[in-house]
Order: structure tokens, then C-alpha cells, then sequence
């Protein structure tokens, strides 16, 4: 039997309003804190997506008593101690519940055994238990050296010295023991080695702990000194829009005309991925930024099939949103170039080698690097392309906009969107007239 998909276009014009979801990077650390704080988080704005479902599963499974009265939902605090120390969870595919817990429950004195899909499996996870292994934490790899799945023991965890971690990699091992160390219960010092990628993750982190009044010193992002006091519930909490998911619509009112609007994000908003703003100017793109919401348009676009401006740019702070850019760069006028994107290579799947695949079968020339792609547009893009999605949210999200160069694209798998935005296809359809 044929593979699921969905068939999108020919496309275009783009115009409407959208108002998004919950953004997946707050959710998660804000659900883990109030896991782990005293008292009792009122969470609105939550993500209801598979990345948040698993780590919810996985708090209820160690004893945290969660409850809900839509649209906001009730986290009663474990005060730093789970009550089940010893539970099998499955954290799926999702990164920033995988690793935060593993920090977490490597400091909780039980048995644990983290697993998820075959492809976290196949996520390095080495610099974070080499970091917790520093502190007198005792995990095992299952399977795999260097890759989950995961055994944690008891340990007897020391702050004493300063906690060491590579930055390279992912930003996530800086993250999760950044949420973690409080559990010690004592002044605690963690110092980065190498340069520290996808910063702007980091300083999310930063700013949910302040909201569960744990307030952390750094130096740059080279060192982080934690205070050693513990988590207090801010009472209430609304996690805003999800800034990377935002980046699709923006995307979609600089091909098709515009105005495009998205509700829930905007400039006072936490996260990096607002920063993708600056793509879409430097493409030629119109900007409106709000208190808490972003509006694009592009008057050379609109009723046209008026090239964008090719880029050149390092798009380390932005990684999520850089897959966007990257089937942007189909309607460029020349070559584009997005560099420093090296963590594409451990996420859902390798997104550089599957983003130049499939920029290929629509006709772009690729060239790919350890770090970078280099992509030359196609006169059109190619009809009737099918592109594979590798299982990747983003990979589906992203290439939807392919359809706005005129031609029907259709997209393999396209539930794998339930990962972070179940409703993307049908908010997509809402602004494109589908």
C-alpha cells in the first residue's frame, strides 16, 4: 500500500491570521520545574503535542500529580523528590524531555531506564553522562556506548567542582543540568568546553528557572553559577507561542503576499527563533513586530512570481527556524548560503543530508558541508515532487511552503506533525485558500 501524504498546491497567494500553539522548548522546561518545584503551577499555553504527551507520561509514571480543567492545567510540585524510584519510560523522540530528565532523575536516588524511538537511539547523549558521571552520578548505556537507552542509579552526587560539559554538540546537556544541579541543594558551578552552540535555547532555560526563583549567574556562556537554592512555583505560568512554528507562516506571507499574521509571539517573546524575522527581511520581506505578534508581507510577491533575495548567513542562533530559510531559498534570485548549522546532523534525523535530498528533487542544486548548505534555486520548482519527511516535524512543516512556488508538492507522512503542531496542515490550508 502507498505511503500516506498530502497533497498541497499549486499555491499562490498566502494571507490570514494564525494563531499558535504553545511553544514545545517552554512547555517542556516549564512542566519539568513545576514537577519539580514546592507547590502547586497553574500552566495555560501549554503545547498539546506528542514532545509534551511523553514528558507528561513520564511525570505521572514518577508520581507527580498532574490534573487539568481545560484550558489550563494543575502541576503539583514533588519538592525536588520524585515519589516512584523505580519506573521504565519512554520519552519518544523528544529531545528536551529525554535529556532533562536524565539529568534530573540521575540526582533522584532510584532505578530508572530511559528509552524512546530507534532514532533517539541513534542521538549521542555521551557529553551529558560524562558531565553527570562528574558529579558521582551512576548510569549505564543499555545498548549502544555514547546512546540511549539509558540505566540510572542511585549516585552519590557531589558539587564540589565545578561540573563540566561540552557545548559543541548540543545545548540541550548545558540545559538540563542547568535545570538539575538545584536538586543538589548546594552552590554549584558548571563551566561549558568549546563553544556553545544554539545559545539562545539556553538562555529559555535561564529565564523559566527565574521564574521558579532560581536565578543564575553566568559569565558569557562559558560559565554558570548556580545559587543552591530550590524551585518555588510562581503560582501561575503561560507558556506564549511557539516561535519556530511561527517561522512556516511568516514564510508563507513573504512567498505569497502577505499580510500573514501570528498570534502569541512577538517581541517581548523568550525565545531566539523570533530572530528568523531577520531572514525574512534580509529576503526582502516586510516586518511588523507586536507586543505579541508578528505580521509579514511582501509587496513584490504579491500576485507575482517575483524572486526573493539570496542569503548569506550564520544561522547557528536560529536551527529550527534555519530549515525554513532553507526552502526559502528555492525562490532566491542566487545562491544561498546558511551556515554553522552542524546541529541539524543529531536531530530528529540528519536534517542537512535529508534537506539537501529532498531541495534536490525539487530541482535546486545543492551543496552540502559538515556545517552548511549551499543551495541555488531552480528556474521552478520541479511538479509533483514527493517529499519524504524522514519522520521529522520539521522536515513536513517546512516544505509545505514549497507548494507557494506554483506547482502541487506532495508530503510524505504528514501525522509527523503531531510532534509539535497536530493542526499545522489545517492552519496552513486556513491562510493558502486550500
Amino acid at each position: 500500500m502507498a505511503a500516506e501524504y498530502i497533497e498541497l498546491g499549486p499555491l499562490h497567494r498566502a494571507a490570514g491570521t494564525v494563531r499558535l500553539p504553545g511553544s514545545k522548548s517552554i512547555s517542556n522546561r516549564v512542566l519539568l520545574l513545576a514537577a519539580l518545584a514546592s507547590g502547586e503551577t497553574e500552566v495555560g499555553g501549554l503545547l498539546d503535542a506528542d514532545d509534551t504527551r511523553v514528558m507528561l507520561d513520564a511525570l505521572s509514571a514518577l508520581g507527580v500529580r498532574i490534573s487539568r480543567k481545560d484550558p489550563v492545567l494543575f502541576v503539583e510540585g514533588a519538592r525536588g523528590r520524585f515519589p516512584v524510584k523505580k519506573a521504565d519510560l519512554f520519552l519518544g523522540n523528544a529531545g528536551t524531555a529525554y535529556r532533562p530528565l536524565t539529568a534530573a532523575l540521575a540526582m533522584a536516588s532510584g532505578e530508572y531506564r530511559l528509552a524512546g524511538v530507534p532514532r533517539m537511539h541513534e542521538r549521542p547523549i555521551r557529553d551529558l553522562v560524562d558531565a553527570l558521571r562528574g558529579m558521582g552520578a551512576r548510569i549505564d548505556y543499555a545498548e549502544k556506548d555514547g546512546y540511549p537507552p539509558l540505566a540510572v542509579h542511585p549516585g552519590k552526587i557531589g558539587v564540589e567542582k565545578p561540573v563540566r560539559v561540552r557545548g559543541e554538540v548540543s545545548s540541550q546537556f548545558l540545559t538540563a543540568l542547568l535545570m538539575a544541579l538545584p536538586l543538589a541543594r548546594a552552590k554549584a558551578r558548571i563551566e561549558v568546553q568549546g563553544e556553545l552552540i544554539s545559545k539562545p535555547y539556553v538562555e529559555i532555560t535561564l529565564n523559566v528557572m527565574r521564574r521558579f526563583g532560581v536565578d543564575v549567574t553566568q559569565s558569557g556562556f562559558q560559565s554558570f553559577a548556580l545559587p543552591g537554592s530550590s524551585y518555588i512555583s510562581p503560582g501561575k505560568i503561560l507558556v506564549e507561542g511557539d516561535a519556530s512554528s511561527a517561522s512556516y507562516f511568516l514564510a508563507a506571507g513573504a512567498l505569497g503576499g502577505g499580510p500573514v499574521r501570528v498570534e502569541g509571539v512577538g517581541r517581548n517573546s523568550i525565545q531566539g527563533d523570533v530572530r528568523f524575522t531577520e531572514v525574512l527581511e534580509r529576503m526582502g520581506a516586510q516586518v511588523s513586530l507586536f507586543d505579541n505578534a508578528i505580521e509579514v508581507s511582501n509587496r513584490e510577491r504579491a500576485g507575482k512570481r517575483a524572486r526573493l533575495k539570496a542569503i548569506d548567513m550564520d544561522l547557528n542562533h536560529i536551527p529550527d527556524a534555519a530549515m525554513t530559510a532553507a526552502v526559502m531559498a528555492l525562490f532566491a534570485d542566487g545562491r544561498s548560503t546558511l551556515r554553522n548549522i552542524g546541529s541539524w546532523r543529531v536531530k530528529e534525523t540528519d536534517r542537512i543530508a535529508a534537506m539537501a535530498t529532498e531541495l534536490r528533487k525539487l530541482g535546486a542544486v545543492v551543496e552540502e558541508g559538515a556545517d552548511f548548505l549551499k543551495i541555488s534555486p531552480p528556474a521552478s520548482p520541479k511538479k509533483d515532487v514527493l517529499v519524504d519527511t524522514y519522520d521529522d516535524h520539521r522536515m513536513a512543516m517546512s516544505f509545505s511552503l514549497a507548494a507557494l512556488g506554483g506547482v502541487p508538492v506532495r508530503i510524505d507522512d504528514p501525522g509527523c506533525v503531531a510532534k509539535t503542531f497536530p493542526r499545522f496542515f489545517d492552519e496552513f490550508k486556513k491562510i493558502t485558500g486550500e
